[in-house]
């Protein structure tokens, strides 16, 4: 089972709902041969690449609410984060542009990476309140994650994986998503949001059962059948 997941690093939500979906992993019983492979989508493609305020402060003004109804919008997801096992630092992350952490999660991938890396940009986020626009901290996390230093140099050098994270926002616009997380499993079903970890256990059951069919035996006699101690005569 293949579960494809559209998700920016800079979405509270994408975050949340990354945890229940492993939870519900967690608790399949095929949950070893299930596959997790990250798509990029940016929320934000002109947020900028040098850091001149926190995320809290462009929402006040994106929304045009005061700082403290912008900081009330961060506790209620920061909230619901600690509920799936995570102290997040909410109210002090960064508004940055999320292009290179994406195109060093397309290297991730090609390295057997991906989801350390994902997990990795995620924590430096939301847990140290890291600017992950920053070619040194992204360094240091991808190279921590077990990228090559050489090969994570390079792609932060150029536009490499570039047009891999634009093919992927391509796609999900095609499946119909506006925003993220949205997550698809085995090509044939789409779910938008950090749904429960109930939900998403559901939706594992119900895709494994369309890909492995069980067949239902109708017996009759015991007549004209070959076992391994002979055939019935």
């Amino acid at each position: 089972m293949r579960i494809e997941i559209w998700s920016d690093i800079a979405c509270p939500w994408c975050y949340i709902g990354k945890r229940r979906l492993e939870t519900a992993v967690d608790g399949f019983e095929h949950g070893d041969d299930v596959e997790v492979v990250y798509r990029s989508f940016q929320l934000d493609p002109t947020a900028p690449t040098t850091v001149t305020e926190t995320a809290q402060q462009m929402l006040a003004t994106r929304y045009g609410v005061s700082p403290a109804e912008a900081a009330q919008m961060q506790a209620r997801v920061t909230e619901l984060a600690a509920a799936e096992g995570m102290a997040w630092r909410h109210d002090e992350t960064l508004h940055a542009n999320t292009l290179d952490a994406h195109r060093l999660l397309h290297l991730a991938k090609e390295e057997g990476r991906q989801g350390v890396l994902k997990e990795a940009l995620f924590a430096a986020n939301f847990v140290e309140a890291r600017n992950l626009a920053d070619h040194a901290v992204l360094r240091e996390i991808a190279v921590g994650a077990g990228l090559p230093a050489e090969r994570v140099d390079a792609v932060l050098a150029g536009d490499e994986f570039a047009a891999d994270v634009r093919a992927d926002v391509d796609r999900a616009r095609a499946y119909g998503a506006t925003g993220v997380p949205f997550f698809v499993v085995d090509e044939k079903y789409g779910v938008s949001g950090a749904q429960p970890t109930e939900l998403f256990g559901q939706l594992l059951e119900r895709a494994w059962r369309d890909s492995h069919p069980a067949v239902e035996l109708v017996t009759g006699t015991a007549d004209g059948a070959c076992g391994p101690d002979g055939c019935a005569i």
